[in-house]
């Protein structure tokens, strides 16, 4: 059978039935989350599945949805089957109270400075990590600043007036 994204979700559904959800076909690829207890064991059958073969990581980075109680942080991994040439989108999400995720790093050996500068940005605390510590931000910093925690603007500015910027 022809590797596609329905094949795909066909043979997840049947290892993990309702552990894998959310399945969803974005430009031509499959997106879909699992609960982050589980993302080694879906990483890994995607890897050995000789059906499967997603064996290259293509990157691995995280988002924040601050409105999304109890799952503000996803760590979103971009997996590749390189014979068939096509990618998938492998989503976990976590509170930000909580933010330990396993590493990636036994399986997938690029996943290591990745999974750096997700921590460095992000403050993902991903366990197990060889050498898990900020590689572009200063050691001293206390905060993660991709994360939306702050307001895009100077709320107290008076010299910008919301009209010229095309808002009411």
């Amino acid at each position: 059978m022809a590797l596609d994204n329905q094949f795909i979700q066909t043979k997840l559904t049947e290892k993990f039935g309702e552990l894998v959800g959310n399945f969803e076909e974005s430009y031509g690829m499959l997106s879909f989350e699992s609960p982050k207890e589980q993302n080694l064991k879906v990483l890994q059958y995607l890897y050995d599945e000789p059906s499967l073969g997603f064996q290259f990581l293509t990157d691995l980075c995280a988002v924040n949805y601050p409105d999304n109680k109890g799952r503000e942080l996803a760590v979103v991994y971009h997996l590749h089957n390189l014979q068939a040439n096509i990618r998938i989108r492998f989503k976990v999400f976590t509170a930000i109270e909580n933010t330990d995720v396993y590493t990636a790093t036994k399986l997938y050996s690029s996943a290591d400075w990745m999974e750096r500068e997700t921590f460095d940005f992000y403050g993902i605390n991903f366990v197990g990590h060889p050498n898990l510590k900020r590689i572009l931000n200063v050691d001293e910093m206390d905060y993660f600043p991709l994360r939306k925690e702050y307001p895009l603007e100077d709320q107290t500015r008076i010299d910008k007036d919301d009209q010229m910027f095309g808002r009411n």
